[in-house]
């Protein structure tokens, strides 16, 4: 009920409950005492089916009668121990949250002692514990496979978790960290301050240092409209993409010269990241996971990019 501006709903909604309880309890009361005289004819209510099938105006037994009182006595009983009376919370207190905190803490104080035996190893020592990796696994697959998929291979927008390329770093104390705090990417749009050519130009300097042949291809860079991106990039993006272009994991600013690309390596895409930006965030999850949860499913992500099963190296 605090969503509500006013306390006045909440008696509004318990009066409701209330008369509608009482007006049950009064009809049920007035028809348990209706009788049929001794020698008066019942009538029918003028319903017929079936040809012979009729339906008589006799009163309820006295057996179903007290099935309705049974459940009345049962509604009072209710609201009086759990919610239902508006603001009332009930004598007991229950609520879905409460009984959900109340869960994931008996588990957690059932499943800490493993958590404490895991928080004493270190995370690259742990990453190679099968037992330890099984455990991260499922949590991996609980709470970050919605983005980063469950082969841990992301999508676009979302890292690649099995390859050695690290928007942040991928020590063990940076991807707990990463977990812990989150993380906010942010690529400003430059499309008004630079222009459609200039936008151009910058994204053939681009695709340059990333490696790509000089031509006229879809993937290629043209020579002439790299050299001019060469000069604004100099000017404008080495202020996070470094000089040479290979970023810096200091502010999490990708390095463009490998084949590793995030939203995509086509001309047209890096074309529409320099014009429009880009805006990424990773949640934080030290709260929701705690310190143990962290540990292990760091131990975990850890492991992915060194397990020769699983890595997805770069060439």
């Amino acid at each position: 009920m605090s969503d509500f501006v006013s306390d006045f709903w909440g008696y509004y909604i318990a009066g409701i409950v209330i008369a509608g309880i009482a007006w049950l309890a009064y009809v049920l009361y007035t028809q348990s005492h209706l009788k049929v005289p001794k020698g008066q004819k019942v009538e029918t209510m003028g319903h017929v089916w079936d040809e012979d099938l009729q339906e008589y105006n006799n009163p309820l037994p006295k057996w179903w009668m007290m099935m309705f009182y049974i459940t009345l006595a049962f509604a009072v009983g209710y609201l009086v121990l759990y919610p239902g009376l508006g603001a009332f919370a009930g004598t007991k207190h229950w609520s879905t949250a409460g009984q959900y905190k109340d869960e994931v803490a008996k588990k957690d104080a059932e499943v800490q002692p493993l958590y404490d035996k895991y928080m004493k190893v270190d995370v690259a020592t742990l990453s190679k514990d099968p037992a330890a990796h099984k455990s991260g696994q499922s949590l991996f697959l609980t709470y970050c496979v919605q983005c980063h998929g469950s082969d841990a291979r992301g999508a676009k927008g979302f890292p690649n978790l099995t390859d050695d390329d690290w928007l942040y770093g991928g020590t063990p104390e940076k991807i707990v960290e990463t977990l812990n705090g989150g993380r906010a990417g942010q690529m400003p749009a430059f499309g008004a301050a630079f222009g459609e050519e200039k936008v151009t130009d910058v994204a053939n300097y681009v695709l340059k240092i990333a490696g790509r042949k000089a031509g006229d291809g879809p993937g290629d860079f043209d020579p002439q409209r790299a050299t001019r991106g060469e000069a604004t990039f100099k000017q404008v993006c080495v202020a996070c993409h470094q000089a040479d272009g290979k970023g810096s994991q200091t502010i999490g600013a990708p390095n463009l010269t490998d084949k590793v690309w995030l939203y995509g390596g086509s001309k047209a895409t890096i074309i529409e990241t320099i014009t429009n930006g880009r805006g990424n965030r990773m949640p934080a999850w030290k709260e929701a996971l705690g310190e143990g949860k962290v540990h292990l499913l760091a131990a975990y992500v850890y492991g992915l990019s060194r397990n020769p099963e699983t890595a997805d190296r770069k060439e």
